[in-house]
């Protein structure tokens, strides 16, 4: 097996790297303090392509490949998560899911400004009453000829207040259960649109999380994603590949963690020794390090997966699952090995550990990973790479 990453997503890294320590690093505890949105870093992060990852060339986007999207949200998330989500949501979310089911018309007219940075994308699903349950939504899309009368309220939606472009997931048949919801496209402008408060959250606080809602929209046709139908299915496509994307953020703050914890552990001394010579410290380290290894091959292995047009839902439900949660357990242990100073702002290690816990929770919890992986690993499906023998299938 080759673990070597290609010329191209070695630079690709080494640019992520480089963008972070001279654009975000020096600013990021002051736009945490102050939930300030990072809106010259997410015009910065355009300009390198970040807002287009793997959007084609010929709708304005870097068309990288899953991989390299990997990268580069794992080296944002090792100093700014709020930035990472921003750039996870609007290309997992949004854009992929126009640009793999919509219509010719659909992504001409929107992925070009999306996948520039131009416009910034949402992804609607969650409800009040429809989280972990998907099926229970409760807004409406009344068929009304040559447009839907859309109604309803979402919430916890990343970039919220700053999207320009949504994709709606809502029933427009409820007594079709989950086979009567479809997706929309809906544009932030339109005549009964509005936004909530900004969320004051535990961590990720400078990206923007709110409410939607929508009342008497007119929705034409024409912005429906696939068939009659198809919207339930889109999401669960669409959060399979957004898992990748959180998986990736989850492995760049327990690397960023675990990074801060070594390097202080030099710099501490205790006893006549630095930290990192005691054997209670040592062994965190290593843990550390092999917690994170491990989340990487998981990782990066969803990735290349769907890149190879292999079934992936299960890899990135583990690498989802595995990574969050060690980047909580690391995180917790970083703030450790600091001691005192780790409570304290000023080290960032602090603001990874608030940081870390969502990555439990949004793009479905570690109890839904448990169930698709359960479920997947019951009826014998257990799609991995090496069991495949060469043959692609598509995801």
């Amino acid at each position: 097996m080759d673990f070597t990453l290609s010329e191209e997503q070695m630079m690709i890294r080494e640019a992520a790297r480089d963008f972070t320590q001279s654009e975000l690093k020096s600013g990021v505890i002051e736009r945490d303090n102050l939930q300030q949105h990072p809106t010259e870093q997410v015009k910065k992060m355009a300009a390198l392509g970040f807002m287009g990852v793997n959007t084609a060339a010929e709708y304005e986007g870097a068309a990288l490949d899953s991989v390299s999207y990997a990268i580069i949200v794992e080296e944002l998330s090792k100093i700014d998560n709020s930035c990472s989500v921003i750039v996870s949501a609007h290309n997992s979310l949004a854009i992929w899911g126009i640009e793999k089911y919509g219509t010719e018309e659909q992504k001409s007219k929107y992925l070009p400004d999306m996948a520039s940075g131009r416009t910034i994308g949402a992804f609607c699903l969650s409800e009040p009453e429809a989280g972990s349950d998907a099926t229970s939504q409760r807004t409406i899309a009344e068929d009304k000829g040559d447009y839907y009368l859309l109604n309803g309220t979402k919430n916890w939606i990343t970039n919220g207040k700053t999207a320009g472009t949504y994709v709606v997931i809502a029933h427009t048949h409820p007594e079709k259960k989950h086979k009567g919801i479809n997706a929309f496209i809906v544009e932030a402008g339109w005549e009964g649109v509005s936004t909530g408060e900004k969320e004051d959250k535990l961590g990720i606080r400078s990206s923007d999380t709110s409410s939607v809602m929508f009342q008497d929209v007119k929705v034409p046709k024409e912005n429906r994603i696939g068939e009659d139908g198809f919207g339930f299915k889109l999401a669960m496509k669409i959060l399979d590949g957004g898992r990748i994307g959180i998986a990736a953020q989850a492995l760049g703050i327990a690397a960023g963690a675990y990074e801060l914890a070594l390097a202080y552990s030099h710099e501490r001394v205790t006893f006549g020794k630095p930290i990192n010579q005691h054997q209670a410290i040592a062994f965190k380290l290593a843990d550390m390090a092999m917690q994170i290894e491990t989340a990487r091959m998981l990782v990066y292995r969803a990735a290349w997966m769907k890149d190879q047009g292999l079934p992936y839902a299960q890899a990135a439900a583990m690498a989802k699952c595995f990574a969050s949660e060690a980047a909580m357990a690391i995180t917790v242990e970083a703030v450790q090995v600091h001691g005192g100073y780790g409570f304290v702002k000023e080290y960032h290690v602090e603001r990874l550990m608030r940081d870390a816990k969502i990555t439990q929770i949004y793009e479905g919890t570690s109890e839904i990973q448990r169930m698709v992986i359960s479920r997947n690993i019951i009826k014998g499906a257990t799609y991995l790479p090496w069991e495949m023998a060469g043959k692609l299938v598509t995801a």
